[in-house]
């Protein structure tokens, strides 16, 4: 490979910044609703800070409070940030993290259109935030761990940061079983949150080797396969009721390999060549710093 994972996650994430990806397309939306994010939760936010990115719903599980400091790792365009910025008030503060450039000037274009005045965005990588040590409350991150490629760093990063007792809601993916060898080595897999996913025994054990306590992780259940809704999205192709595109005007014509598929259809791509579920779930993490 003539470029490291992370120049991919980097590249890959800032393609879809440009997208143009939002709540207003269906199928991105079903695909935010699936993994827990109500309808109202929706109208929220600014339809550009939901990019169908999600495996999961950690400000459900964070249990912010008025006043508290919250960081979302990989923050995208900011859903996650604005809706924990409504929990912890205007005494609060919701930090975005994110390490690609176009995702942070999306998250910042969408924080001044909704009038936040309690969020800000870094330009970082998880591995070294900008952040004072034990000076946050909850960290959340939503399917953005598994594209880590130093994971035990971005652990101790996160521990460094959290005041004592502070504590860590994420969702993310993790691996059932061994991924087959044609996902496993694929940079487009681990750009679409799969193959750079470990099992729930080896993130519980970097998790306590780390320090952190109260280590408990659990399959929500949700369907993986859900990212196919996604497809094609980006272009606003209709979507049947089968949630599959009925053209997509994002796709390369047949030989033409001058351009990389978008993020979704990638996803659609490998989802018709394995069943997701069948290797990997969506998972709810929560730790705790000690006091």
């Amino acid at each position: 490979m003539t470029e490291t994972i992370t120049e991919a996650v980097k590249q890959g994430y800032g393609t879809v910044a440009r997208e143009g990806l939002s709540s207003e397309d269906k199928g991105i939306a079903n695909i935010a609703k699936a993994f827990g994010y109500s309808q109202e939760e929706l109208n929220s936010i600014p339809a550009q800070a939901n990019m169908g990115l999600s495996c999961g719903n950690p400000t459900a599980m964070a249990s912010l409070k008025p006043g508290e400091i919250v960081v979302d790792l990989g923050s995208g365009g900011g859903l996650d940030v604005f809706l924990a910025a409504g929990k912890v008030g205007a005494e609060g503060r919701a930090i975005g993290i994110d390490m690609t450039e176009d995702m942070v000037s999306l998250a910042r274009r969408n924080a001044k259109k909704a009038g936040h005045k309690n969020v800000e965005f870094h330009l970082a990588e998880i591995g070294d935030m900008p952040l004072e040590t034990a000076s946050v409350d909850c960290i959340i991150s939503n399917c953005v761990l598994n594209l880590v490629e130093d994971k035990k760093a971005a652990i101790a990063e996160i521990y460094r940061v959290l005041k004592p007792g502070g504590r860590l809601a994420v969702s993310d993916i993790a691996l059932k079983k061994m991924l087959p060898d044609m996902v496993r080595e694929s940079i487009g897999a681990w750009t679409s949150c799969i193959s750079g996913a470990v099992a729930i025994a080896d993130n519980q054990a970097m998790l306590n080797a780390a320090g952190f306590r109260d280590v408990e992780i659990i399959d929500s259940g949700s369907d993986l396969n859900v990212y196919r809704e996604g497809g094609s999205i980006g272009c606003n192709a209709p979507v049947t009721d089968t949630g599959m595109d009925a053209g997509s005007c994002c796709s390369s014509p047949v030989g033409d390999r001058s351009q990389e598929p978008a993020y979704h259809d990638n996803l659609v791509g490998l989802l018709e060549k394995i069943d997701f579920n069948e290797f990997a779930a969506s998972v709810k993490i929560f730790a705790v710093k000690p006091g």
